[in-house]
């Protein structure tokens, strides 16, 4: 092939000097489309997406939700090299994917939460919720709300003691008071939604500013590394399904926009079902991935026994992950014509 490459004629541009050189045919394996994406890159660019939700944090309640994101995120990389130690795997702890479960379990936790919770929930989303499993990209829920469950079920009064934000306690620094969910669960009580949107209400550390969620959540979808699919099928089933309850009783049930503003429907939809490793992979599977979760929040806020249901929604889904990808595989044409031939 090489031999009739050299000696097959190249026409120049009339009037060009100079001989052209022959264009050879490379034959490799794939994958034949390369990129310049990478593990590492990804993961530093969701860190980055983090900083508004992690600035708006450390804003409403203080040094002490900076501190709490650093324990988390130094625990989890800990974690993370011991178990690849002792498993005798390559370290590969700064590729970003320890530190992002860190912040996000951070951000799901009150500002009031004890230290050696946030350290103990930490090596539980790691050493379980992902190295158990095999490590990144094995792990079947999302390790970060993993580790978020086992503290509700651990400490559920410290993971239900909630601390108004310093732009409301303005006389003391610390003062219990209810989220807006709880509110409006136990109360019949709700919340403003400016307040909801901007973040100046009582909840987790990360869970409570709007904008600045959307803000991340936007960014990433910029750079193309989350499905558009996934965030706007979770918000719009919870918009859609909560708008039946609110048209019949609206003095009861809180309308579309509180669902989603309130408690963790942003940062669970724009981080957490846009996860790569925990979401379906085909399109069919990413729908009902997303909008079955979405109906199941809005259920278990309204007729659960707690007040928030975001969490449970996305575990509940995450574990029916491999059978969406198994039958909802889209058919291969030509399949088994030789079979048949035969």
């Amino acid at each position: 092939m090489d031999k009739t490459l050299e000696n097959t004629e190249v026409k120049t541009p009339e009037g060009s000097e100079g001989v052209a050189k022959p264009e050879r045919l490379i034959v490799s394996s794939s994958p034949h489309f390369l990129d310049t994406e990478s593990i590492p890159k990804i993961m530093h660019t969701v860190i980055a997406a983090l900083i508004p939700a992690m600035a708006a944090s450390v804003y409403f309640f203080g040094l002490r939700a900076l501190l709490l994101i650093l324990v988390c995120v130094g625990a989890c990389m800990l974690t993370e090299w011991a178990f690849q130690r002792y498993r005798k795997k390559p370290v590969k702890i700064y590729d970003g994917s320890a530190i992002i479960t860190g912040i996000l379990l951070a951000l799901t936790l009150p500002s009031g939460f004890p230290i050696f919770g946030a350290v103990l929930g930490s090596v539980f989303a790691i050493g379980i919720g992902k190295q158990l499993f095999g490590g990144i990209g094995y792990n079947i829920f999302n390790p970060a709300l993993l580790g978020r469950a086992f503290l509700m079920a651990t400490y559920p009064v410290l993971m239900t003691t909630w601390v108004e934000p310093r732009t409301v306690a303005k006389v003391v620094d610390a003062v219990s008071a209810a989220t807006p969910l709880a509110m409006m669960k136990f109360e019949a009580k709700f919340a403003p939604l400016t307040d909801l949107f901007f973040g100046n209400v009582s909840g987790s550390l990360g869970e409570t500013s709007v904008i600045a969620i959307l803000i991340g959540g936007l960014y990433l979808r910029y750079k193309g590394y989350i499905n558009w699919k996934l965030p706007l099928g979770y918000l719009g089933s919870m918009a859609a399904f909560s708008a039946i309850f609110w048209f019949i009783n609206p003095a009861k049930y809180p309308s579309p926009l509180f669902h989603l503003f309130a408690g963790g429907a942003m940062l669970g939809a724009w981080f957490m079902v846009t996860d790569m490793v925990t979401s379906p992979t085909t399109a069919p599977g990413q729908w009902i991935f997303a909008v079955v979760g979405g109906i199941l929040a809005v259920v278990i806020r309204l007729f659960g026994g707690l007040p928030e249901g975001v969490m449970y929604s996305i575990l509940f889904m995450n574990a029916f992950v491999p059978l969406l990808n198994k039958h909802t595989r889209p058919r291969v044409f030509g399949d088994g014509i030789k079979a048949k031939a035969r």
